[in-house]
């Protein structure tokens, strides 16, 4: 897609006040793939130099907002924590070609906070925070699961950027369970469920995207029953909260939602034992 009403592109190393019609170039695989008529100039962020992907003393993992989903794949291969299966099934997830996989950020993904997204699904799932800069240099911390506040809405100021997502410690030693459906063998996620639960028993999680507006994390002192867990997802997402496309109906996702949901509950109570 030729992005006609850009005028320039600017490097992001290089400080320059933030004005209407700016927006940060990560991957661009957004970006370029419809019309952006609002749009005047572009920051890159591809010179940063930021490392994609490390492991951190404390054992937690940084995510750049410019890895790629190739990098985070080859990164996740070498990483020896119970939850590192996760990080590719969540890769694997995107309706993408491997063109796709080489450009496509992990901070575009949630920036962008489609339901469907998977690094959502991820970083939600892991305890993920993001570290956001604004143009005054200021900086806060907000978890993945409030910084996506709806469908296509991130909690993002004006010229604010999404410098990285820290996965803890804790979370990456946590078994996990991960299930997908969609309508269509290759088709876009319609739900999406995370299960994590720790190795010898304890505090349960169950993280649903893409069959919902925004994230919805469950949290449990210990494995729940078939029906504590009906119950919370019921409590947790409203009648209006069920994502609605034609990739999948409300009354098809909640469904699904609840299917597996209690498949992953079984999955998890059996890994414990």
């Amino acid at each position: 897609m030729d992005l006609n009403t850009v005028v320039e592109i600017r490097d992001a190393r290089t400080p320059a006040p933030w004005r209407p019609g700016d927006a940060w170039l990560g991957g661009g695989t957004f970006l370029f793939s419809e019309p952006q008529p609002h749009l005047r100039r572009l920051v890159d962020l591809s010179r940063t130099g930021w490392t994609p992907a490390e492991r951190r003393p404390d054992g937690s993992v940084e995510l750049a907002a410019t890895c790629t989903i190739a990098a985070l794949s080859r990164f996740a291969k070498e990483l020896d924590v119970p939850a590192a299966p996760l990080f590719e099934q969540c890769c694997r997830a995107f309706l993408a070609s491997f063109k796709i996989w080489n450009m496509a950020t992990v901070g575009g993904n949630l920036c962008n906070a489609l339901p469907a997204g998977p690094m959502i699904s991820l970083t939600a799932a892991l305890d993920g925070t993001c570290l956001l800069i604004a143009q005054d240099g200021g900086r806060r911390e907000a978890p993945v699961a409030d910084f996506v506040t709806g469908a296509g809405r991130a909690d993002l100021a004006e010229g604010e950027l999404l410098r990285s997502v820290t996965l803890p410690a804790g979370a990456l030693g946590r078994r996990t369970a991960f299930r997908q459906a969609s309508l269509y063998g290759l088709g876009r996620s319609g739900v999406l469920v995370i299960g994590t639960a720790e190795p010898r028993g304890g505090p349960v999680t169950v993280t649903v995207t893409a069959a919902t507006v925004r994230p919805v994390r469950l949290r449990f002192g210990s494995a729940p029953t078939a029906s504590a867990l009906r119950a919370a997802l019921a409590a947790a997402v409203g009648d209006d909260e069920w994502f609605d496309d034609i990739h999948g109906l409300p009354v098809w996702r909640r469904h699904m939602t609840f299917r597996l949901a209690e498949e992953i509950r079984g999955e998890l109570r059996e890994a414990v034992r």
